[in-house]
């Protein structure tokens, strides 16, 4: 694959999911990067958003197997991974496979499940492979979480582990549509309370697992020069020792926004990374890996204004 025959995915990706789902250009250029840097995704915003409907349409375009698991407060981990139960007939002990056991997994909900069952995605997410009564299943290349939660102060839910936050490539913040792009929704959509059916748009598969792969090996070849390397290392150590900050950024962070790059600028045709990819990024990739201190937090400031003042104050490669 060359970058010519990326852009022609990335706009066919494109015109299917704006046949189904109006608007959330954002989430749909960050559901991309995540696919090509082998990333998970996490969407935050109230109900009725297009969140699902979005996760749902990519998988089809995407031709990936898609299982949908809601997050209860009852949830346990075996429900969400499997368990081995004792079949009479062979005398042995059968794994029964949990929703985990698919390409794309679209976790509902997250955070209205407790941390014992959110931290069962742990492993799986850092390297794609579960362990069930000491046994180690893969869960294959194509795997992929796309996560939903509703903000904090819904009645309800859980804050995610700072180690679970720290698995996902992106936090992508789903508001509400403008007012042309409600009255397209209504348009659309308007003839029926529920879920849109997928079958009403004749959706194609536009792409399978073996060209996702060919893609991911062109992101890597993506060209990330020494000060781009400088440039990147240097905002997230800032991270670290910025006065409004209890904690900054992983060197896992600095990694995986370092891949969210390439394949950002792969997706915009270029074989190279430029200080605007590492900006777009900056936000949705390291804010919610942050912690504010108290004084920051009374004073109302959010991770993504203190990234901003850090990228302004951080020189760029020319």
């Amino acid at each position: 694959m060359n970058l010519e025959q990326l852009q022609q995915v990335n706009n066919s990706i494109r015109a299917g999911i704006e046949r189904v789902v109006v608007g959330q250009e954002e989430a749909v250029t960050l559901l991309l990067v995540s696919l090509l840097a082998e990333g998970h995704i996490l969407f935050e915003g109230v109900p009725g958003t297009a969140k699902t409907l979005l996760a749902r349409t990519f998988a089809q375009l995407v031709s990936l197997t898609f299982k949908r698991i809601q997050f209860t407060p009852d949830l346990l981990p075996g429900d969400l991974l499997g368990t081995n139960l004792f079949d009479f007939s062979t005398s042995e002990f059968k794994l029964t496979r949990g929703p985990i056991f698919t390409e794309l997994l679209l976790a509902d909900e997250i955070n209205r499940t407790p941390p014992k069952t959110q931290a069962a995605l742990l492993e799986a997410m850092q390297e794609r492979r579960v362990t069930i009564d000491g046994d180690t299943h893969d869960l294959g290349e194509g795997f992929m979480v796309v996560a939903t939660q509703n903000p904090l102060e819904q009645e309800g839910t859980y804050p995610l582990p700072e180690a679970q936050l720290d698995r996902f490539l992106f936090k992508v913040i789903v508001g509400y549509p403008t007012r042309d792009q409600e009255r397209a929704l209504v348009r659309r959509h308007g003839h029926s309370g529920g879920m849109p059916e997928l079958d009403e748009f004749d959706l194609r598969p536009v792409v399978d697992l073996e060209i996702v792969s060919a893609a991911r090996k062109l992101v890597r070849q993506i060209e990330l020069s020494d000060p781009m390397i400088d440039y990147i290392v240097d905002i997230i150590r800032a991270t670290r020792s910025h006065p409004s900050l209890m904690s900054g950024a992983s060197p896992r962070a600095c990694n995986m926004l370092a891949t969210a790059a390439r394949a950002y600028a792969a997706l915009h045709g270029r074989a190279y990374v430029i200080p605007d990819d590492v900006q777009a990024l900056i936000g949705p990739a390291i804010a919610h890996r942050l912690m504010l201190s108290p004084a920051a937090e009374i004073d109302g400031e959010t991770g993504v204004q203190i990234l901003t003042r850090i990228v302004q104050e951080t020189p760029a490669p020319r």
